[in-house]
């Protein structure tokens, strides 16, 4: 299921750590995992608790807890809207609304054609520019009225139109 080269990865992140630590490398391996599968399973899980010599629900833990990583397949485009108190305050969940209206599709869900994936984030650091919204775990968008969420989809819409 982890391809060799994913695991000599593995291996120069554990060399990181002093070899009584390697544990302390599970949040790149995690990642590792999901750049080379798209998202990480209970299946894949196990392999990294076995590899560093962690009961496995200790890596479920670090899974669930950080919104990096996906649980499932999810669509080329993430997109985590901040939904947490002082982004509620400033039209967080109404860019969330206008999300799901445009896109067809509730939080949590994925859009028919497999482009985009829409989630609720807890706090992106960035209260001041609410409403905020992280695409694909990089791209921090910030002041995101209604136009501006439109013309991101219709933006990335066009780019993936053109590669097609």
């Amino acid at each position: 299921m982890i391809s060799e080269q994913a695991r000599t990865r593995f291996d120069r992140e554990i060399a990181k750590y002093p070899v009584d630590q390697k544990q302390s490398a599970v949040m790149a391996c995690l990642t590792i995992v999901q750049e080379e599968l798209g998202f990480v399973s209970a299946e894949s899980e196990k392999i990294v608790a076995d590899y560093l010599d962690m009961a496995p629900i200790a890596v479920h833990e670090v899974t669930t807890f950080y919104n990096m990583y996906n649980q499932r397949p999810v669509g080329k485009y993430k997109l985590n809207v901040c939904t947490n108190l002082p982004c509620q305050l400033r039209d967080g969940a109404v860019a969330l609304k206008h999300l799901e209206h445009k896109l067809g599709i509730s939080m949590g869900e994925t859009t028919s054609d497999g482009l985009f994936t829409l989630q609720q984030s807890e706090c992106l650091g960035a209260c001041a520019d609410s409403p905020v919204m992280l695409v694909n775990d990089l791209t921090m968008c910030s002041f995101m009225s209604n136009e501006k969420l439109d013309q991101l989809i219709a933006g990335l819409q066009s780019a993936e139109a053109k590669l097609s």
